[in-house]
């Protein structure tokens, strides 16, 4: 397991809750999943923030942009530049 860019503690990235953790990866779909676990970016989510209510990431478009936008910005920190990411994700989302 590639460890997360993103966190380094297994607690849920929103709330610091540490019950019934999720990884959720940040970028979706069957080659940007793969790619969110190649480099890294992937967070811990409670099943609140995940996808066991309206706050989670999955039902909460802010939420979910938010997520990706820290995502982006490390990865951007620890690989490459804005057009190395959007060569890599396919888009920007900053």
């Amino acid at each position: 397991m590639t460890e997360s860019i993103i966190e380094n503690e297994k607690i849920c990235f929103i709330c610091d809750s540490e019950s019934g953790l999720h990884r959720h990866h940040v970028f979706h779909g069957t080659a940007n999943r793969k790619l969110s676990e190649e480099y890294g970016c992937w967070v811990w989510l409670c099943p609140r923030h995940h996808n066991m209510s309206k706050e989670g990431v999955h039902y909460n478009a802010g939420l979910d942009l938010r997520i990706k936008q820290i995502a982006q910005e490390r990865w951007e920190e620890v690989y490459g530049n804005r057009k190395d990411f959007i060569r890599t994700f396919g888009k920007s989302y900053l």
